[in-house]
């Protein structure tokens, strides 16, 4: 078979059976259209593991727009889109490479862009006005630490998405599934207000405002993350803040209190529990405690 003709099949499977988002299925047909464009290959019956050899051997020597390699995990994405392609064919049937041919590239552990309580909690208070754009901020950062809310969720948020009274709403998250979040008490509060005091007739939760206070639409993800450095620099925090790094706060806070992985994983919305691993080491300051409270207790 064409590969150009597989690979459209293939994007429409996604969008059509497996009700993948549009921007899921750009960056897969971007991935690919690389692929093919790179390594020539007209069927899909031609790919072999030298074909794969050569694309990673021309992925590992591309530049950034910073100027250095691309990162390990950037190369991933090219891979893991040539995988699940591979998988697609081998499930109609089509003779081509096995998908157990792609192995990815080793990456380093990853580093969380972690802040402490003290630094978490003057964020969260640092839009302490009683305008509608201070109401507003406050809500954004709020609903962030206590849902952690990815910001693409969050922007997506309808004044009717949220349950005020049951304290939980749910939201369609990565791959389109469905998860249920749960507001905390500081939340809903500033929540309430904020919502009292909007006038507009706009649908969006989170509303651009002006100097007088009108609605100029639904905040984008861009904003939200300007948003929060800005809060960020006004709350005395050098390093590097972002609205992912009140997700790790969220994700680390029910962690170092108690919470199971398993719990964890379902309120973060990530479909393999691996990914939730990142955050277990944060726990470990716990495992001194444990070894100097219980070992070699009955050695005297």
């Amino acid at each position: 078979m064409d590969i150009e003709q597989a690979k459209r099949e293939f994007l429409e499977y996604l969008e059509i059976e497996k009700g993948r988002s549009l921007k899921t299925i750009e960056n897969y047909d971007r991935y690919l259209c690389r692929f093919i464009s790179q390594t020539g290959v007209k069927r899909i019956d031609n790919l072999n593991d030298e074909t794969v050899r050569n694309y990673r051997l021309w992925l590992n020597r591309q530049t950034s727009s910073s100027g250095g390699n691309l990162k390990k995990n950037t190369q991933n994405y090219y891979l893991i889109a040539l995988r699940v392609f591979l998988k697609y064919l081998a499930k109609r049937g089509l003779k081509s490479l096995a998908p157990d041919r792609i192995e990815l590239a080793k990456t380093p552990a990853r580093d969380l862009d972690l802040i402490t309580e003290v630094e978490l909690n003057r964020i969260l208070v640092a839009p302490n006005g009683s305008e509608l754009k201070d109401l507003r901020d406050r809500a954004i950062l709020e609903l962030l630490f206590s849902t952690g809310l990815r910001v693409s969720e969050l922007c997506s948020l309808n004044k009717d998405s949220i349950n005020l009274a049951r304290e939980e709403f749910s939201i369609r998250g990565k791959g389109e599934k469905i998860r249920l979040v749960f507001i905390s008490p500081d939340a809903k509060a500033i929540l309430k207000t904020y919502l009292a005091k909007r006038k507009d007739m706009d649908e969006a939760m989170f509303v651009s405002l002006s100097p007088i206070s009108k609605s100029e639409g639904r905040l984008s993800p861009r904003s939200i993350e300007r948003l929060v450095k800005y809060y960020a620099v006004k709350a005395g925090i050098s390093k590097k803040v972002t609205p992912h790094t009140i997700r790790h706060s969220f994700a680390t806070d029910l962690l170092q209190n108690g919470a199971d992985i398993r719990s964890v994983q379902m309120m973060l919305g990530h479909a393999n529990v691996a990914t939730t691993q990142i955050y277990t080491h944060v726990t470990d300051k716990h495992l001194r405690e444990i070894h100097q409270k219980f070992h070699r207790k009955n050695s005297n």
